[in-house]
């Protein structure tokens, strides 16, 4: 299977992708927890609300668990105000086990802390609550969960350890009312939705679901399809097999067909892709050579796959043209399975998301601690944190409420009189956290030589202002360094403003040699002094890569890329994240030797195109969106 690194593309149907979230809260229904929930990524609006009514209308208990719960709450514990009301200690259950055999609804999850998501995790996988302080016991339940995705383009998305245990992930964020409102009318019940399976039709699905059977091709096509997307990990496959047995079941079917490797490819394999699939090398692209299957004539034995010998002589008799033919094996091999999975998951991807992995492909081909927007904890400003037990003092504040929490479960035993006051001791002591995230600067190495100037130069320009918009809503910051001739230049230092970006990329002209190695040294100056100022400082290369100038300015095509290589092999120790977008008309393997020199994500992009490249700026700016 063939594909074009150069220019893909990607058909991305709107209907398909609201028939498969329709047709994902059936499977919520029929198998709540067997191939683990949901993470449904879409923004507060009406499509977002028409599938959570759909969600509630399932009749499947649903449990919301806010980001702001403490984790007696969510494993079960003390129930403090109960506790100081009556004085005696009290118990209560905790959400988890309160959506036994349901649905655990998490809005925002995006915002989970990591506190919080490990023993939700814990008991996804165990199915069992883990003990906490105040009870040992292991509490059995078994819940699936539905994760909301709220997050925005720069911004993380769910964790990584929970999203990984959600078989299907959903993405609605390219759909409107108007691409739904056909399917959406063409059932007449229940306001022109009616997705909940009847009680008979659930019965039968349910008992259907055990019985569904896969092929050793099934399996070998689907870990397959997920190694060629990039996925790495087995229990990706292993959810893409049981989604898969469920739209079996849902449908009346005992053994998997292409409908359902498809649906599983679109619903678990394809939102989880981190790579373009590689193309097949010219020693498998090469079909092997056919066989004659046609026994010698003089041989009276029967074929080795023969299941039965003939009955008599007269059948071994028979005139072989007058005989029937052989029955052919029409059931599709491993390798036609994973090609059609694989073309069914590219082509459910949305826009820009092709431009995606593939840079994600280069990201991930190179160990780069460089991250957009580092975080860092903090005692002041920030995002709230869950407090921690701490002496308050310096610039640490104390949390009044988790201290007085930690406290009164202790109160009768410090109390040797009834005083009326609250005995509180160093040991209940919260202090305040805060989560900071460092600003970024995206620094632009522009090349404006002959080989690259005319019309690239232009778009190039294009694709900056976009991203100096951006970066301006963002508050981040943007740095570019222009190269041509026998310098490079700072042509505009680190800055926020729009109108200054504007005014100094105005009169950048174009033409002369390319000194490709005297930009990636001012580049990584540039980066040096950003990273002492508490700046994550991220590169891009706008550049076809053939170097002719020297660092001393000189001509010199061999000497030139050995200069350039070096400065990419410094660039590349420092750590820092980087992106190679190849702007010749050929892309070769001289900018993708460079890109992998540096540790930088590779985009060839002949045609440039100013929307795209910021597209793709901005995929390598926040990894995680």
């Amino acid at each position: 299977m063939a594909h074009d690194n150069t220019q893909p593309k990607a058909s991305f149907d709107p209907l398909e992708r609201w028939n498969d979230a329709l047709t994902a809260l059936q499977l919520l229904q029929l198998d709540p927890f067997g191939f683990g929930g949901v993470c449904l990524r879409a923004p507060h609006g009406p499509v977002r609300e028409r599938w959570l009514q759909a969600l509630a209308g399932l009749g499947i208990g649903l449990v919301k668990v806010p980001g702001s719960v403490d984790s007696e709450r969510l494993l079960g514990g003390i129930d403090l105000a109960h506790t100081l009301q009556t004085g005696q200690l009290h118990s209560q259950a905790g959400l988890l086990q309160q959506a036994d055999q349901g649905l655990v609804c998490l809005p925002m999850a995006e915002r989970l802390s990591p506190a919080l998501i490990a023993p939700l995790v814990q008991a996804l996988e165990q199915g069992q609550v883990p003990p906490t302080r105040h009870s040992a016991a292991l509490t059995p339940t078994r819940f699936g969960v539905v994760a909301l995705d709220e997050s925005l383009t720069d911004e993380p998305g769910v964790g990584a350890a929970l999203a990984e245990r959600l078989g299907v992930w959903l993405d609605l964020h390219e759909l409107s009312p108007s691409d739904i409102h056909a399917a959406w009318q063409d059932n007449s019940e229940s306001e022109g939705l009616q997705i909940r399976l009847s009680p008979g039709a659930l019965a039968r699905a349910r008992e259907q679901l055990p019985q569904v059977q896969a092929s050793n091709e099934h399996m070998q096509a689907l870990c397959a399809a997920a190694w060629g997307l990039g996925i790495g990990s087995l229990r990706v496959p292993s959810l893409a097999l049981r989604v898969a047995c469920g739209h079996a079941a849902l449908n009346g079917r005992s053994t998997l067909d292409a409908d359902d490797l498809g649906f599983a490819a679109r619903c678990v394999l394809a939102p989880r892709a981190t790579q373009w699939p590689a193309e097949p090398s010219a020693q498998e692209a090469e079909p092997a050579p056919q066989e004659d299957a046609t026994p010698p004539p003089e041989s009276p034995e029967p074929p080795e796959n023969s299941c039965e010998a003939p009955e008599n002589d007269a059948e071994k008799d028979k005139d072989p043209d007058t005989a029937p033919p052989p029955e052919q094996n029409t059931e599709p091999s491993a390798e036609d399975l994973q090609e059609m999975m694989v073309a069914a998951a590219l082509a459910s991807l949305p826009p820009h998301m092709l431009d995606a992995l593939m840079t994600r492909q280069g990201a991930a081909s190179h160990n780069t601690s460089g991250r957009s927007g580092q975080t860092r904890a903090g005692s002041q400003r920030g995002r709230p944190l869950p407090p921690r037990p701490g002496r308050p003092g310096g610039q640490a504040r104390l949390h009044v409420l988790a201290t007085l929490r930690a406290a009164a479960p202790k109160q009768r035993l410090r109390q040797t009189h009834s005083t009326g006051r609250v005995a509180i001791r160093a040991e209940d002591f919260h202090i305040q956290r805060y989560q900071q995230r460092a600003s970024s600067c995206l620094i632009l190495a522009l090349d404006a030589s002959g080989s690259t100037a005319l019309q690239r130069l232009a778009e190039a320009k294009g694709a900056v202002e976009l991203l100096l918009q951006q970066s301006y809503a963002r508050r981040d910051s943007v740095c570019i360094v222009a190269f041509r001739g026998a310098q490079a230049q700072l042509l505009l230092p680190m800055t926020r403003s729009l109108v200054r970006a504007k005014r100094g990329m105005t009169g950048l002209p174009g033409g002369g040699g390319t000194p490709l190695a005297l930009a990636l040294k001012m580049a990584h100056e540039q980066a040096a002094q950003l990273q002492r100022q508490g700046v994550t400082p991220i590169l891009v290369v706008l550049s076809d890569g053939r170097a002719n100038v020297t660092l001393q300015g000189l001509g010199g095509r061999a000497q030139a890329q050995l200069d350039a290589q070096s400065w990419g092999q410094q660039w590349r120790a420092s750590g820092h994240r980087a992106l190679w977008i190849d702007t010749s008309m050929h892309p070769d393997a001289q900018a993708q030797q460079l890109a992998t020199t540096m540790g930088a994500s590779y985009l060839p992009m002949p045609q440039v195109q100013s929307q795209r490249m910021a597209h793709a700026i901005e995929r390598v700016r926040n990894p995680c969106a």
